[in-house]
């Protein structure tokens, strides 16, 4: 089960070179200032939890969330167990930052522990605890293995990802997780939250900020998800590398003397030097083939980043 068709490989070495650059980028200013660092944290929390739960149904907007998480406010209408996975899965998010520390390997009982504090005050029955019967997921196209088979195949996971004998790299290696677990599906509740963690936890152990996978994607996200249960983890890689560069240039844009001027692709076009048309730089973006990332529902990229592709950096 743990072979992995890697003929994505020669399609995205420019992405991953791309991200790779922007790591280090990142490194060559780390540790950034306390203020900063801070500021930027408290905001990819509260995107994180907003869109992580916002895939799962949660009903929040992203302002709603922020009031919860900031002010501990109640919001009118809403629900208490939404309220409790806002909460929930801010504290799951400050146990991960607790994890990241130098040669640390993926535990079977960090995950728990992970899974634990989603449901916690929630399912407090099956928080932290693999499930004991049969489950199947609404849209999906496969059917999750039978219950006894689960301890087992999540411990032969773990060991491919701490052994990595596929010689993977960090975003590789936190997709195939990724896609891995949700196939497991350890748990009856909250599985998707708790994935979304543990593989920003390979992510963050190698220097790349968590990866947000946006609510606006969401179907994408589970067509993705559905290709790669037949193998094919082209859309997932994508997806995957999108979400990463996003909150990359998010870090990289708070930092002093940055000249990547991101801006929306309609304003890029009417700049008398930029050579392709609209649909076209779209398209680019859709595809990964230029350095952009998407602000809600649209993309936005810099003048830099196709002078770039124009010259085939």
């Amino acid at each position: 089960m743990w072979k992995i068709d890697l003929k994505y490989r020669e399609e995205f070495k420019a992405t991953f070179n791309r991200l790779t650059e922007k790591v280090e980028e990142l490194n060559k200013v780390r540790p950034l200032s306390g203020i900063a660092l801070a500021k930027i944290k408290e905001a990819i929390a509260i995107e994180w939890t907003y869109n992580s739960n916002s895939i799962e149904g949660n009903t929040l907007n992203l302002r709603e969330t922020q009031l919860v998480l900031q002010e501990g406010i109640t919001i009118k209408g809403k629900s208490l167990r939404e309220h409790f996975e806002a909460k929930n899965h801010e504290t799951a998010i400050h146990y991960l930052y607790s994890l990241v520390k130098e040669n640390y390997q993926l535990s079977s009982k960090d995950i728990l522990s992970l899974h634990a504090l989603v449901l916690r005050s929630i399912e407090d029955e099956f928080a932290g605890r693999i499930r004991n019967a049969g489950v199947r997921i609404s849209g999906a196209n496969f059917v999750p293995p039978n219950a006894l088979k689960v301890p087992q195949l999540l411990d032969e996971l773990i060991e491919f990802v701490n052994k990595n004998s596929l010689q993977l790299n960090a975003i590789e290696l936190a997709t195939v997780f990724h896609h891995k677990m949700v196939w497991i599906h350890p748990f009856f509740d909250g599985n998707g939250r708790t994935v979304r963690l543990a593989m920003n936890l390979l992510l963050m152990q190698k220097g790349f900020p968590p990866a947000i996978i946006l609510k606006n994607d969401r179907k994408k996200y589970y067509e993705a998800l559905n290709q790669a249960n037949k193998g094919n983890y082209q859309k997932l890689m994508l997806l995957m590398c999108q979400s990463i560069e996003r909150t990359l240039n998010i870090y990289l844009s708070a930092l002093p003397n940055n000249d990547s001027d991101y801006q929306s692709i309609t304003n890029i076009v009417n700049e008398p030097t930029i050579p392709y048309g609209q649909e076209y730089i779209s398209l680019l973006a859709r595809q990964g083939k230029i350095d952009a990332h998407k602000e809600g529902r649209n993309w936005v990229t810099s003048k830099k980043a196709i002078e770039n592709y124009r010259k085939g950096l």
